[in-house]
């Protein structure tokens, strides 16, 4: 009696799982935003079983239909893995840009936000203060993406 192969399967619903669990779970969190590392993880351990489902699916003696299962999902689960990459690195880069965000040497529009301690702090207040006995050529804006 042959046994199942379940290393197939598994890479097969681990690559779906990993592609749409980016876009409905992982899209949330700004540390899986940014860079889908867990999403690489899962396509990577996914690939591994693919591949060692393949050998055991294309051993001396297995079936042809047991064969042909494993090519279409082998198939099917890298054409997902392609197409999420493609998805992330090339799709985003087409992205149009935003009309309202301030380009570089531009002169940012005044603003006050708050500091570490709560107190608020106008852009033109940073300006107009005197520091070590002149006033200050500029302000370097950071702007962080996330959450703390």
């Amino acid at each position: 009696m042959r046994r199942f192969n379940w290393q197939i399967w598994a890479g097969f619903l681990l690559t779906f799982g990993g592609f749409l669990s980016f876009p409905f779970f992982f899209v949330r969190f700004p540390a899986t935003r940014d860079v889908p590392w867990v999403n690489f993880l899962l396509a990577a351990v996914a690939l591994v079983l693919l591949v060692i489902g393949l050998k055991r699916a294309f051993q001396p003696g297995r079936s042809k239909l047991a064969k042909v299962i494993a090519s279409l999902l082998a198939t099917l689960s890298i054409a997902a893995v392609g197409l999420f990459l493609y998805s992330f690195f090339i799709m985003a880069k087409q992205l149009p840009a935003s009309r309202g965000a301030p380009q570089v040497g531009q002169k940012a529009p005044d603003f006050t936000l708050k500091d570490t301690s709560e107190k608020p702090v106008a852009l033109s207040e940073l300006l107009s203060t005197p520091v070590n006995g002149s006033k200050p050529k500029g302000v370097l804006l950071v702007f962080y993406r996330g959450y703390w």
